[in-house]
């Protein structure tokens, strides 16, 4: 496997290493508390949280994604308050289960990522890279926890009518370096980079993207990606995203080869299957 910089996270005092030729890159499980979510088998209430916590841990999640709000395209908004109380108590049940797990909270609001925060999780996922809170920043780097920056141009409701890039690779560097120095400005230190597949960016698009995926080591930072069961596959396919988990797996080996260190997905094991085969390979 071709080496990338040594990367460590700091998750509240544990340090977790991520890929860097020895170490494999790593998974992250999907774990929904949304009636909207566009994958129905990713969707738990609370009391089935810790099994599929559990079912995820055990197939060798390295974090859960936690999320209350779905971002799927067209989705509809939900209060703060709404997405609060769905996700603290899932937070709060699965680490009374599961001490040593890694929760991440997946939310565009400040408010909502101190209180997961506080209730344990160690990591902020934000799909809207700081564009839709103008606080996220100074209070992501105020709690001291890793936090993923990805691109999204609009909201949810509007992001597929902001496709118009010039150059979509280029451009989504360009608008992630904008937002890294603001991070880094405020003492920002752990921050993974997503170029955000499926937000604010066409079928077309997000397979250049993909093609391109490798000029995202100008960065020198980690890299994220999200490409688990969403449009592009299923439509590229004719299938739905119920069948989307070979296309899913197809491009993940791809990413992969491609440099990504952390692979966001609603099917871990198939997941974990990949990292382990993709690390016997050398590149040249």
């Amino acid at each position: 496997m071709n080496k990338t910089t040594k990367k460590t996270l700091n998750c509240r005092g544990r340090l977790i290493e991520l890929a860097n030729g020895s170490t494999p890159p790593a998974v992250m499980g999907i774990l929904n508390v949304t009636p909207d979510s566009f994958f129905a088998t990713s969707r738990v209430a609370i009391d089935t949280s810790l099994e599929a916590a559990a079912r995820m841990l055990t197939d060798g999640a390295t974090f859960l994604d936690i999320g209350g709000y779905s971002t799927r395209p067209g989705a509809a908004p939900v209060e703060a308050s709404e997405e609060t109380d769905r996700v603290l108590p899932v937070i709060e049940a699965i680490l009374a289960e599961f001490p040593d797990a890694l929760l991440s909270i997946d939310t565009f609001r400040a408010d909502v990522a101190r209180q997961a925060v506080g209730a344990g999780a160690c990591l902020v996922n934000d799909v809207a890279g700081g564009t839709l809170d103008p606080i996220m920043f100074e209070t992501v780097a105020g709690l001291g926890v890793p936090y993923v920056l990805m691109h999204m141009r609009g909201t949810p409701q509007t992001m597929q009518t902001m496709t118009n890039y010039q150059n979509v690779t280029l451009d989504v560097i360009d608008e992630l370096a904008i937002r890294l120095a603001e991070l880094r400005a405020l003492g920002q230190n752990d921050v993974i980079l997503d170029p955000g597949f499926g937000f604010a960016k066409t079928p077309v698009q997000n397979f250049e993207l993909l093609s391109h995926l490798s000029s995202f080591r100008v960065f020198d930072e980690p890299l994220l990606v999200g490409l688990s069961r969403k449009t592009t596959i299923w439509k590229t396919l004719g299938i739905t995203a119920d069948q989307a988990l070979n296309g899913t797996t197809a491009l993940n080996t791809v990413v992969l080869m491609k440099g990504a260190t952390m692979l966001r997905v609603h099917d871990v094991r198939e997941a974990v299957e990949a990292v382990k085969l993709t690390q016997q390979l050398t590149f040249f």
